[in-house]
Order: structure tokens, then sequence, then C-alpha cells
């Protein structure tokens, strides 16, 4: 089972947070559905800029805790280098689980 590392965005250059999950389609549906109290409710964080798959919890998450204490500029350095419109990448999970 692939766990994912992915980062959301408010809008383009604005909020960010950085997550893990083993079922990236589901969690990012709670996250637009604003179910979990919290951080991306709180400030409208729901588009899926970045994520990254991993074979085990164990690297998604040491992955997540680099990410999390990378600056700022180097996290907007890796979403634009990879999704340079920050276009919200949701759409394309479908894609993952078939």
């Amino acid at each position: 089972m692939p766990y994912f590392v992915y980062i959301l965005a408010s809008k383009r250059n604005g909020t960010l947070y950085i997550g893990v999950t083993n079922d990236l389609a589901r969690r990012i549906s709670e996250h637009k559905a604003k179910l979990i109290p919290g951080f991306t409710r709180q400030y409208d964080v729901t588009l899926l800029v970045y994520f990254e798959a991993f074979e085990s919890v164990l690297e998604a998450r040491a992955r997540e805790h680099t990410l999390k204490r990378w600056r700022r500029a180097w996290k907007l350095k890796l979403i634009e280098d990879l999704n340079p419109n920050w276009r919200d990448l949701s759409d394309e999970l479908n894609t993952l689980a078939t």
C-alpha cells in the first residue's frame, strides 16, 4: 500500500499545509469538504499542489518531517518545479486509483 506526502495551498504562494496519508483521494476530499476541524479548515487550505508516493509509512513520515522543517522558499520552489501553474492536482487522483 503506498503512502503519500502532500502539500495543500490556499492559493498560489498562499498558506501551505504538509500532511501524510495512505489514501490520498479520501484525505483530500476530507480537506475539501472541511470535515476535519483544524488548520486546513480554519485557513481554507484545499488545493492539492504537490504530492509524493512512498512504499512505507516510515519513509513518508520522514519526508513529511523533512519538508516541514524546510524554509518556505524551498517549499515554493519544490511546488513550482513540478507544478508551475499551481494547478489543483486532486483531479488527477482518479487516474492514480485506477
